[in-house]
């Protein structure tokens, strides 16, 4: 298995070759301290690979509606912790359904309709800490849609190594064989 390092290498070249324009959108990385200032804010602590992302890249501007990944933008760090303690908020208020959502996400990619693919920090469903899951605002699938963002931005990858300049302005990457698990909340 690559590296997050090798996985984010190999992105950085995928996009700058095939998307440029979007590439100059991302905005730039945070260095180690201004993570470590964003997780003191939020009382929270980065995962690793997750803080190997931002420290990549922190989002894209909020001017760009271009998609990141599975027709969703890439939301920077301080917005993603914003969403998930306003989500966070509102459970047992709005959100009065177990896990319509659950503390322990972290919204890092979104569709601009509420809609998120988030990083679950405790393996909500099935026990696997890192996995990667879809929650949708109006609907009560929460489909885990890779094991670790490791395998998420590496099928990434694939697709861009598979579409090679054919690209579509909405598109999905293929979920790995066993993906998605499927799990409702209602």
């Amino acid at each position: 298995m690559k590296s997050m390092e090798e996985i984010l290498e190999k992105l950085d070249l995928h996009i700058k070759k095939f998307r440029p324009e979007f590439y100059d959108r991302l905005k730039t990385s945070l260095v180690e301290n201004e993570i470590q200032s964003i997780e003191n804010q939020y009382g929270i602590r980065i995962p690793e690979d997750l803080g190997r992302l931002y420290q990549w890249k922190n989002g894209q501007e909020s001017s760009c509606y271009d998609a990141f990944v599975n027709n969703s933008m890439f939301i920077p760090l301080e917005e993603a912790l914003d969403i998930a303690q306003e989500l966070t908020s509102m459970i047992g208020t709005d959100f009065e359904i177990e896990n319509w959502w659950n503390e322990n996400w972290l919204p890092i990619f979104h569709n601009g309709g509420g809609d998120y693919i988030c990083y679950d920090l405790k393996g909500i469903f099935t026990g696997n800490k890192g996995q990667i899951l879809e929650f949708w605002n109006r609907d009560d699938d929460r489909n885990v849609i890779a094991a670790n963002l490791e395998d998420f931005l590496s099928q990434l990858n694939t697709y861009y190594e598979e579409k090679s300049g054919d690209l579509d302005e909405f598109f999905t990457v293929e979920s790995k064989k066993g993906y998605p698990k499927k799990f409702n909340v209602g």
